[in-house]
């Protein structure tokens, strides 16, 4: 009989870090991971987020993950979130299960009063939810477009009034880009509101972030302030994912965010990426158009369920 043991991922050793970024490519290609990134997540995750990495071991082999924690940057008190994931290869042997119990208990000793997970829309995952007491609630999906063979739309000039920069032009003072992506993120559609106003920790969390492509990430300045910008976040595997996009309310409906996307997937190109990712909430419209114009197409499907407990 296999063995399923669940314990915290171990952020100093690279060799676990690296075996839990290979479950999560395997499980979700469109999410960006490295033993890097992982271990980074987990030492510099925010206090009041009560974050914890957990792997299952089938055997001393880790063949799960979950990315567990407090929604510390909501408005809403009680906010927990349960990410798990199985490699789809070593389904079936209740490592899930016993991940899910074990952030759940964790959770609900925190205080978490409800618990939100995003589940891929397959029938055996979304049964998994259900018979958990997990209620489906909105639905993203990831995006990918063959960045080596895509036929990009043309670069265009900015029109008059408009520069484009990249986020390593803002290196001495990136607060700019951290305002504008505080309201970008306050108006995107979500179960969880978000509100962004610690800016040391911004700069920990997304700014210094090892994904975090300071050269390709681009932005769109209007009268010497960022009015729309594309993170850009890459694994130097020739994935490209974009990190968040978005346009400053009093700038919208200009086609900033497409020109500085756009820019950043041609030089992102030249870089050797070879594939590109993003992900939407379906309820986002604009974004939707968006990437459809590039030529993205769907990739996966993530539906967001939610439990109340306590």
């Amino acid at each position: 009989m296999t063995e399923i043991h669940v314990r915290d991922l171990r952020t100093a050793d690279p060799a676990d870090a690296a075996a839990y970024a290979a479950v999560r490519r395997a499980s979700v290609p469109a999410m960006p991971a490295t033993a890097e990134s992982v271990a980074y997540t987990c030492v510099h995750a925010h206090p009041d987020a009560r974050y914890r990495a957990l792997v299952a071991e089938a055997d001393g082999e880790v063949v799960g993950t979950a990315q567990v924690g407090l929604a510390h940057d909501s408005p809403e008190p009680g906010q927990g979130y349960l990410n798990v994931y199985v490699h789809p290869e070593r389904t079936g042997l209740g490592a899930g299960s016993l991940l899910v119990r074990t952030a759940e208990e964790f959770l609900t000793h925190e205080g978490a009063t409800a618990l939100y997970t995003w589940v891929l829309d397959t029938p055996r995952n979304r049964a998994f939810a259900a018979r958990r007491g997990y209620r489906a609630s909105r639905t993203a999906q990831f995006l990918r477009l063959d960045l080596a063979r895509a036929a990009l739309p043309p670069l265009a000039d900015p029109p008059p009034g408009v520069e484009l920069r990249t986020a390593a032009d803002f290196r001495d003072d990136p607060r700019p880009l951290f305002a504008l992506d505080a309201e970008t993120a306050a108006d995107e559609p979500s179960d969880v509101p978000a509100e962004f106003d610690d800016y040391a920790y911004w700069l920990t969390e997304t700014w210094r972030h090892p994904l975090l492509n300071h050269e390709l990430t681009t932005v769109a300045v209007v009268d010497g302030e960022p009015a729309a910008f594309t993170l850009a976040h890459t694994d130097g595997d020739g994935r490209y994912a974009s990190g968040m996009t978005g346009t400053a309310r009093a700038h919208r409906g200009r086609g900033l965010a497409k020109l500085a996307k756009n820019a950043s997937l041609h030089r992102a190109r030249e870089a050797g990426c070879t594939e590109a990712f993003t992900g939407n909430d379906t309820e986002n419209g604009p974004m939707v158009a968006i990437n459809r114009w590039f030529g993205y197409e769907v990739f996966d499907t993530e539906v967001r369920h939610v439990r109340a407990v306590g």
